[in-house]
């Protein structure tokens, strides 16, 4: 059970690598919506074409990135919607009980199927280097290639939760 959770530990710290780094990409995302607005409303007054497709794609794909590999650290620290009014007045063991069995019956098996799925997709993706269809859009290989590594973060996340459930359960320690 402790490389069990020296496994959970690790995962725990790449999660919150990933969310720290994910502050940067929401900075990005506020600079990009900025632009966006402040290039539309002078293109307007002026008469000009001020925003393009890139810096609108660019703007949709940082919002991916953050809500795909975000989700992991969500996870990690108990921020996905629970009904609470049940949750908070669970036991720690019974509490143990709901999160061990919702990881292992919904979220590792949805997490694996979309792995699955995801690999063709991506695979596809990659070997046409797939582009928008606007014009002067963005590469989509490298945005299709973050929802495999989202969902497989969210997995390893979700068994490192089960791991701490486990643990829980045996009176363990986390």
């Amino acid at each position: 059970m402790r490389v069990l959770l020296r496994f959970s530990r690790a995962i725990d710290a790449l999660s919150d690598w990933i969310g720290v780094a994910l502050r940067g990409v929401a900075l990005l995302l506020i600079a990009l919506g900025v632009i966006n607005v402040i290039g539309r409303y002078l293109g307007a007054r002026l008469g000009m074409q001020l925003s393009s497709n890139a810096l609108l794609e660019a703007q949709i794909q940082a919002f991916a990135i953050i809500f795909l590999l975000g989700s992991a650290y969500l996870l990690r620290h108990n921020g996905h919607i629970r009904v609470d009014i049940l949750q908070t007045r669970f036991t720690p063991r019974l509490r143990a009980w709901v999160d061990l069995l919702g990881t292992m019956l919904a979220l590792v098996p949805f997490c694996v199927v979309m792995i699955i799925y995801s690999i063709d997709y991506v695979s596809v993706a990659w070997s046409r280097l797939e582009v928008s269809p606007n014009p002067g859009g963005l590469p989509l290989y490298p945005i299709k290639t973050v929802l495999l590594i989202g969902f497989a973060l969210l997995l390893l996340q979700g068994l490192s939760q089960a791991v701490k459930a486990v643990a829980t359960l045996r009176g363990l320690e986390q």
